[in-house]
């Protein structure tokens, strides 16, 4: 009996000396690695084909998935995406989720898979309520914010967001750590007009007046037709280059070319799996901003449509 009592009391005393160890090593853990993210065990992705070859441009294709879902919806595209397949190693691939989505994605889903928010706040922590901060969401595990979407630039029951509060938000977005997707796009009377790329210029002049040459290598560019969103209507792969081809050639004449060479321009008009191979084709088409086709498996077939 004394034995045993002996062994009992080791057993109690190992065990409140690890719960100590554990309580100690929480605390003088750096606040900067204990995001979110690094307490989740998302599974493993999976590739295939060659990486991008040095110096050229990655296809970014990112979804959005707007203010759609519920929880368990989510759960199902989560399980569907995580059994879909490798990603080709030339694309890399991120979906912006709604706020609340955003944990139960940096949980569950694929590793080889980034997290966007669709929208971030102008403002620091503070008394600003019913924000999302940019260092919340990266503090969160977040690694991208959409930003300057045509329909928040348009308002819906609300005033919309004008180019400079975009390029505001950029600049703070990219301060904290976080990548931007920018996007611009003219509306169905303004391409009519032959305005389109007078409409591009207007959105992008902002950006280029207040981002460093450094800040654009984590900027990509997401032209988006306005008239082609969610309408069916999508611009042919000839449409769609020459206005790609438009943007660059701005940026090399207000940016720099060596920016301009490297930044990323994503088609965002209603790409889906049955026009995305002919899109990304295209030579400065170097991805999608895809909406309705990243709620099903239709995404993957955008993603494995990269050449």
């Amino acid at each position: 009996e004394f034995h045993t009592r002996i062994f009992a009391t080791v057993a109690l005393l190992t065990h409140f000396v690890t719960k100590i160890v554990s309580v100690v090593q929480y605390f003088s853990t750096p606040i900067s690695t204990m995001a979110f993210a690094d307490s989740c065990s998302r599974p493993a992705g999976s590739s295939k084909g060659e990486a991008a070859p040095e110096g050229t441009r990655k296809y970014l294709l990112g979804g959005n998935w707007k203010s759609n879902g519920t929880v368990a919806s989510c759960e199902k595209i989560i399980a569907d995406f995580n059994a879909a397949g490798p990603i080709p190693a030339n694309a890399e691939v991120v979906i912006g989720v709604p706020f609340i989505h955003i944990p139960i994605c940096l949980q569950s889903l694929r590793s080889d898979i980034e997290i966007a928010a669709q929208n971030c706040s102008l403002t620091g922590t503070g008394a600003y309520t019913g924000e999302v901060t940019a260092s919340q969401l990266k503090d969160l595990g977040v690694t991208w914010v959409i930003l300057g979407h045509s329909e928040r630039r348009e308002g819906f029951g609300m005033a919309g967001e004008d180019s400079e509060l975009v390029a505001k938000k950029t600049k703070m977005a990219l301060s904290e750590g976080l990548k931007v997707m920018l996007c611009i796009g003219e509306k169905k009377e303004e391409r009519e007009a032959g305005t389109t790329m007078d409409v591009c210029a207007e959105q992008l002049k902002p950006c280029a007046e207040i981002l460093s040459k450094e800040d654009w290598a984590n900027v990509s560019i997401a032209y988006e037709p306005v008239w082609a969103i969610g309408t069916g209507l999508t611009a042919t792969p000839e449409m769609a280059q020459e206005t790609h081809a438009n943007i660059r050639q701005w940026m090399v004449d207000n940016v720099g070319a060596d920016v301009a060479d490297a930044v990323r321009i994503q088609y965002g008009g209603s790409m889906k799996g049955a026009n995305a191979e002919g899109l990304l084709s295209q030579p400065d088409i170097d991805g999608g901003l895809i909406g309705g086709a990243s709620l099903t498996l239709d995404f993957f077939k955008c993603i494995n449509a990269v050449p």
